[in-house]
Order: structure tokens, then C-alpha cells, then sequence
């Protein structure tokens, strides 16, 4: 294990020539401590009652973006297409510290401008989410490094569960997030739409994954 300032520190888990603050669209999941479920639970519901989840449509093969599209092109393409609605048959019964999770993460980009918040879902015991990073301001490669940064992926969830874990200090709930998160990078629409499908079933897998119940 390797030191920094004098301290041990665990290896990161980002790539270490990717530029975090690039423009592109990121796969993120991010943990609550020990997976306990502070979130609520997931209940079945039905399509009468339940309110719709949000997924996004495929292009048709017409609007498909060219392998010849520069990544800002492709970004600003997915990110453009229109949304549409869909039902499912499970969903989160969110206690209080789940509902502010929901509603910062859907709030991001009223704090970074340059991010688009697509499909995401708040499950019992951690957070799905895609985030498109779209900065025309963006000019120059900075691989990513160990150290402060702003206006990075890291920043941006820094500031998601710095929120959260504040609000839940000041109304006495009890809450922990698990140290870091997981991303990936999502470098076509093939991929872009396979997980918002898997956002999408997140909460229908749950209740299908044995001893998870639904309450």
C-alpha cells in the first residue's frame, strides 16, 4: 500500500490517464456504509398507481451518431435525445434521508451547470446514476491525479454526498456513506442505453434477488 504525505492510502480506483473532467457520460454507483439500507425499502407497485420512471429513447438507426463523431459531438447527441416514460413494477418507499438523496442528486446540475443528470435510482442501500458531462469550456487534458480538484467528476460527487451526509447531521437521522464510489465510462449508445435499462429493473432485480423481500 502506498503512502501520501506520510499516510497510508488505498490504491485508487480511477484510471489514472483519464481526465475526470472531460466531457462524457459516467456510470456511477455510490454506497451507503456496511450497505445498510438507510434509503427505505423496495415495494411492489402497480402500473395504475405508481408514478413513471424516467428512460430514455434509442436514437432510430437515422439519428445514430458516426464512430467518426468527436466525444464532445457524441456527449451533446445522447444527451440531446428524448425522454420517455415507462412504468415499473417495483419501486423505492423512501424514508427521509432517501428522499434527500433523490432529490440532490436530481438537483446537480443547478450546482454545476455543466453536468446533465440522466436516469438514476436511489435503491435501499446505495444510489445508480448516469451524469453527462458537457463543459464547452473544457480545452485541455488533465489526467487525472491524487490531490484536490474542482469541476471533475470527483468534485461533483464530493459535493453530492457532502450534502446529503450534512443534512442528515443537522435532523439527527442517522446516516454513513462508504468511502468512495464506482464509475465507468460510457463510450457509446449501446452502452448508454444497456444501463439505463439496468437503472431502469434495478429495483424489480431487487425484489427478485432472494432474501431481499419486498416490505
Amino acid at each position: 500500500m502506498k503512502k501520501f504525505k506520510n499516510k497510508y492510502r488505498i490504491p485508487s480506483s480511477r484510471l489514472q490517464n483519464h481526465d475526470y473532467g472531460a466531457n462524457g457520460i459516467y456510470f456511477i454507483t455510490i454506497c451507503t456504509k456496511n450497505r445498510k439500507h438507510y434509503f427505505g425499502h423496495i415495494t411492489e407497485t402497480h402500473d395504475s398507481a405508481s408514478p413513471p420512471e424516467k428512460m430514455h429513447d434509442s436514437a432510430s438507426p437515422s439519428e445514430k451518431t458516426h464512430d467518426s463523431a468527436s466525444p464532445t459531438e457524441k456527449t451533446n447527441h445522447f444527451a440531446s435525445q428524448s425522454p420517455t416514460e415507462t412504468h415499473n413494477s417495483a419501486s423505492l418507499c423512501a424514508t427521509e434521508i432517501g428522499k434527500i438523496a433523490q432529490k440532490y442528486w436530481a438537483e446537480i446540475a443547478d450546482h454545476y451547470p455543466f453536468v446533465t443528470v440522466d436516469t438514476f435510482v436511489v435503491m435501499p442501500d446505495h444510489l445508480h446514476g448516469i451524469l453527462i458531462f458537457n463543459n464547452p469550456d473544457k480545452k485541455e487534458w488533465t489526467p487525472n491525479q491524487f490531490g484536490p480538484q474542482s469541476k471533475n467528476l470527483a468534485a461533483v460527487i464530493r459535493g453530492f454526498k457532502s450534502s446529503t451526509k450534512r443534512y442528515a447531521n443537522q435532523n439527527g437521522i442517522e446516516f454513513e456513506w462508504q468511502p468512495r464510489f464506482h464509475e465507468s465510462i460510457l463510450k457509446d449508445e449501446k452502452a448508454l442505453q444497456a444501463v439505463r435499462r439496468y437503472i431502469i429493473n434495478n429495483p424489480k432485480k431487487w425484489l427478485e434477488t432472494p432474501g431481499k423481500d419486498a416490505q
